[in-house]
């Protein structure tokens, strides 16, 4: 490439690829703490969004790329002729559907990994993740965000601790808000499931995931908003959704995915004129679920309640009750507060905010994640990608339960989904 930037040993380079919300939310943290990890190379589709990142992270010219495609064969040449690749670990944050290949892809040329959620779309996808990961021996991170939050990790420590006896119940609702859901699983990327996945899978996966962590190591042609008569009356108004945020001055999500570049009244009226974020949420033709209820009950008799429901005013703020033999924890992402039944205490935990998303869970996963690379230790994410295959496969088994209606043993799910992949039939 003819660039030498001397860079301190111990500083992890990072690579994004796909530079829309998710890479974004991940990548501020190198403007946060610039003495522990930088943005040194970008793939992005889009000229103004590849742009303004590059910017924005000050990412040399050389090391900008179109494609995902681009910047893996600029790394071959590097490997090649220099036996080093052009960043330490690479943030894939690309649609959903095409995880695999590029896991696949850059865990061959050695670069550790950060996966935005889900794993990937189908269990053979995750499967073929899982051994690519294992085959080249690389660190592993999971967009598992709720996992790394200040309030999940002060809960876990908690529930690990044993204090208040075994965990042998939890009821965990995922308010996604009525709009949010409209906006994305109704307008957007994920609403229609064989273009993605289905909504538990695509939104709450990592909900799944912290309650298996928690009990673990138990097993377990539409009309449009702009010219619609009853648009002030509906909740669901694009025009309030997206072009009152934009004259209000808010550029960010929900606003910022319509556009490439920096929104305004213009192009975002543009948008909601031509593209799927203007249509009538009654109209369109998505076909994820707006509500679900899961159901776990684990090896040692432990049982679970997951609730998904897009009808709500809260968004994205979980409430959790935990149910222990000697005691409960109630939360609600902000705050929880723990009960002993013994001591009949009662104390309310206040864990620091961090900001961003997730309840600070973005910044706690690429924090630990860049940790991790730059000490070469799996163990401080919590997980690996074994463990981020069985949540999953927990989600495909909840699916495929209410599509059949049939109760799943999740061990023989697990079991029937390697052995198909060992075989070479698709799962």
């Amino acid at each position: 490439m003819g660039i030498e930037v001397r860079l301190p040993a111990d500083l992890v380079t990072i690579a994004v690829i796909g530079c829309g919300e998710r890479g974004n939310h991940y990548a501020v943290y190198a403007l946060q703490e610039p003495t522990k990890c930088r943005i040194v190379a970008i793939a992005e589709p889009r000229p103004k969004t590849r742009l303004l990142f590059a910017n924005k992270y000050s990412v040399n010219n050389n090391l900008v790329f179109e494609s995902w495609e681009d910047f893996h064969a600029a790394s071959a040449d590097a490997l090649q002729a220099t036996g080093r690749r052009l960043a330490d670990a690479v943030v894939i944050a690309v649609q959903d559907h095409m995880h695999a290949q590029l896991v696949e892809a850059f865990a061959a040329q050695g670069y550790d990994i950060l996966c935005e959620k889900p794993m990937a779309t189908s269990i053979e996808h995750c499967l073929r993740i899982e051994a690519a990961v294992k085959n080249a021996g690389i660190i592993f991170g999971m967009g598992h965000v709720l996992r790394y939050s200040p309030y999940s990790r002060a809960i876990t420590d908690i529930v690990r601790s044993g204090r208040l006896g075994q965990l042998v119940n939890a009821h965990h609702i995922e308010p996604v808000g009525h709009w949010h859901f409209a906006h994305s699983y109704v307008r957007g990327n994920w609403a229609k499931e064989k273009e993605s996945s289905f909504s538990l899978m695509t939104k709450s996966c990592h909900d799944v995931d912290i309650l298996c962590h928690w009990m673990s190591p138990d097993t377990p042609a539409p009309t449009r908003c702009l010219n619609c008569a009853y648009e002030s009356q509906c909740p669901y108004s694009a025009k309030k959704v997206y072009l009152d945020r934009v004259a209000a001055g808010h550029l960010g999500w929900p606003v910022a995915p319509l556009v490439d570049g920096i929104p305004d009244i213009e192009n975002i009226t543009d948008a909601l004129k031509t593209g799927p974020y203007g249509k009538c949420v009654y109209e369109s033709d998505n076909d994820v679920c707006d509500n679900q209820v899961v159901s776990l009950q684990y090896a040692s008799g432990a049982t679970v309640s997951f609730t998904m429901v897009a009808y709500t005013t809260l968004m994205c703020d979980r409430q959790t009750r935990l149910h222990f033999t000697h005691g409960e924890i109630v939360g609600d992402m902000a705050q929880f507060t723990v009960t002993d039944f013994r001591t009949r205490e009662q104390t309310t935990h206040h864990p620091p905010p961090e900001g961003g998303h997730h309840g600070g869970g973005d910044i706690g996963l690429i924090r630990t994640f860049v940790d991790a690379v730059r000490t070469r230790e799996q163990h401080l994410l919590g997980t690996d990608v074994s463990d981020v295959l069985k949540s999953h496969l927990t989600v495909f088994a909840a699916e495929h339960s209410r599509k059949t209606g049939t109760v799943v043993d999740c061990v023989e799910f697990e079991a029937s989904a390697r052995r198909a992949f060992s075989k070479g039939v698709a799962v």
